[in-house]
């Protein structure tokens, strides 16, 4: 049967069918979406959401070890949260198939930096495999799965945001289970890599790498296309899809295991050329093993290395090619939008960081992020974040900037998911250091003075719903009574969009309201009172 499915999705489904019995990860966009799904066949696999990746890493692995199918996803950040576990399981190995699903974001649309997930594949010696399409993102878990199981390897499925969020048609199949009875043998040689047993192991990882290029020359994965052969372009993922509608004619080499490298598809491919052109997105990790191998090419000298890829911008890379003007056409196609106002993300009406961030503009303090939707807190008119590095890295680099002997207060600012994901070990290095650092864990208002005063540590939780989760009203929804109001401003201080309005009386948008009351708290004349839903209609 035929459906249309996202990415995320169809490696879920992949999943189902591949006989995955358990499914770990830890949530991050682009890759979230793979394990809410795959929760969905919860009879035939056992899924949860882990406190990190690590951990998320660990637990597929021990279930894997057990013969048993696992799949663990994450986000291309997260897969350095687990690659300790990663390294070692190369050597260690394998029983049932495994699967590290690692959702890479080319432009940066949610993440804190672009990296290439492919360079952990040749770091830890696995292959990698790059769907182009929801079609293949489905194949792909079968064939790594069998792939894992013939070499007893890790695997991992590359997939970026477009792959991970754009739909295309799917034809599902029923599930295959695994032939294997599930249960751990002992096997202190194979599983405990202790320098005697893991030197061992180190031979049989490149014995293991030559091997699977060799099969990654013969696999279904990658496929040759030929046209006219005075171009041949190589490319893998979803940059394939743009190759096609940029360059109809050119032959291609269509890599969906591109790692290790088939040498031997490569040259071939290269010898029935007169050119050739390698297209990838962010890092030219094809392009410099390519050119390694004595093959001449051009790829990252026309091709950009930063941000997403398009047809758009490889239409601009085949007029450099061809020595024509280049234009920009995704920006011919843009309307000008020069004289409409900015629109910045802001936190959500009701937000119960708002309160937080608020209250810390009353004192001079500096004030370490994290990664999260609290992030939005460095924005104006707020402005009280001031440095972001990583998940858990508010409480530690708060800790650092008090031991260096910054003047002002440190204050470090954790979500809740955040805290448990790798904040906790750096509350307690402040607390075995016996730092002085304040610690809040926004656990979805707060009371900041007297930890702030103190020269001990304080951790303080605020507490408060989520509104895109409860989609509830906090309280009764405000109006501002124009009678009392006196202009101040203070409440447009809180950069609630639901309040509007620069140079006269603010306005509350009954619709975007949530009755959190904080507008009224910060009102020094009470001029937010209870609105009349009868005045806004049903």
């Amino acid at each position: 049967m035929k459906k249309l499915l996202s990415g995320n999705e169809a490696i879920a489904r992949g999943a189902y069918e591949a006989g995955v019995v358990v499914a770990t990860g830890y949530p991050g966009t682009p890759s979230t979406e793979i394990l809410e799904n795959i929760s969905h066949y919860k009879d035939q696999i056992y899924c949860e959401w882990s406190p990190n990746e690590k951990v998320a890493f660990e637990v597929a692995v021990g279930a894997c070890l057990t013969g048993a199918r696992c799949v663990v996803t994450m986000k291309h950040v997260g897969l350095n949260v687990a690659a300790d576990p990663l390294m070692t399981l190369s050597y260690i190995g394998v029983e049932g198939g495994f699967i590290a699903c690692v959702a890479d974001d080319p432009g940066m649309h949610s993440s804190q930096n672009e990296q290439d997930t492919r360079h952990f594949a040749r770091f830890a010696k696995i292959p990698v495999f790059e769907p182009a399409d929801s079609q293949e993102a489905k194949d792909f878990i079968q064939l790594a799965i069998d792939i894992s199981e013939k070499y007893r390897t890790p695997v991992i499925l590359r997939t970026t945001t477009r792959v991970s969020h754009s739909r295309s048609s799917v034809v599902e199949g029923e599930r295959q289970e695994s032939p294997r009875a599930i249960g751990f043998e002992k096997n202190p040689s194979r599983h405990v890599p202790i320098p005697v047993w893991g030197r061992k192991m180190r031979v049989e990882v490149e014995e293991r790498l030559a091997l699977l290029a060799q099969e990654a020359c013969q696999s279904s994965a990658n496929r040759i296309e030929w046209k006219d052969r005075s171009l041949g372009i190589i490319a893998a993922g979803v940059a394939y899809q743009y190759v096609r509608e940029a360059f109809p004619d050119a032959s291609v080499l269509k890599l969906g295991w591109a790692y290790p490298f088939p040498d031997q598809l490569l040259q071939e491919f290269a010898d029935g050329v007169d050119s050739l052109l390698v297209v990838e997105e962010l890092e030219n990790f094809l392009e410099e093993h390519i050119k390694a191998m004595g093959i001449a090419c051009d790829g990252k000298n026309v091709v950009p290395t930063i941000g997403e890829l398009s047809t758009e911008r490889l239409l601009e890379v085949k007029a450099r090619l061809n020595g024509e003007q280049i234009t920009s056409l995704a920006a011919e196609a843009q309307v000008d939008i020069s004289d409409l106002p900015m629109r910045p993300p802001v936190l959500c009406s009701g937000c119960p960081h708002r309160g937080v961030f608020y209250g810390l503009t009353k004192f001079d303090v500096v004030v370490t992020g994290d990664i999260g939707c609290y992030s939005l807190g460095v924005f104006p008119p707020l402005n009280r974040t001031d440095v972001i590095l990583c998940m858990g890295g508010g409480i530690s680099m708060a800790h650092g900037i008090e031991r260096a002997g910054e003047p002002r207060k440190v204050v470090g600012i954790v979500g809740d998911s955040t805290f448990f994901h790798s904040g906790v070990t750096g509350l307690l290095d402040i607390v075995y250091n016996r730092g002085a650092s304040t610690i809040i864990v926004v656990d979805n208002q707060a009371v900041f003075k007297q930890a702030l005063e103190s020269d001990e540590p304080w951790l303080i939780i605020s507490e408060g719903p989520c509104v895109l989760k409860e989609r509830a009203l906090q309280g009764p929804r405000l109006q501002v009574d124009a009678e009392k109001c006196i202009q101040c401003g203070k409440c447009l201080k809180l950069g609630c969009p639901a309040i509007e309005g620069l140079e006269a009386t603010p306005h509350v948008d009954f619709y975007q309201c949530t009755g959190c009351r904080l507008c009224a708290q910060v009102c020094p004349v009470d001029a937010f009172v209870a609105a009349e839903e009868s005045d806004h209609g049903k």
